[in-house]
């Protein structure tokens, strides 16, 4: 079992890294064209895939979303629900 694990996990990482490939817009490839990184990550399985986590994406920051807050913490998402309430309770006011 222990000798196969390292092939195992070289094909599962070649067929995510295809598929990423594959699956990620243009806008996101840095360095080569989409294309020419499905070709490099088909025929070059290990190192290909490796180069494509590596320089071939580009990286989204984490903090860009901002942080996290719980609907009930949302003093715009309350708001909205106040809103929706006045209007179902009663329509024909605006």
């Amino acid at each position: 079992m222990l000798r196969i694990l390292p092939s195992l996990l070289v094909i599962a990482l070649w067929i995510w890294a295809f598929i990423d490939c594959v699956t990620t817009p243009e806008r996101e490839v840095r360095h080569l064209p989409k294309v020419v990184w499905v070709i490099v990550v088909l025929l070059f399985p290990l190192v290909g895939s490796v180069a494509w986590v590596v320089a071939g994406r580009r990286r989204r920051p984490r903090a860009a979303a901002g942080p996290m807050v719980a609907p009930d913490d949302n003093p715009e998402f309350l708001a909205s629900l106040d809103h929706r309430l006045r209007e179902q309770d009663d329509p024909e006011k605006p």
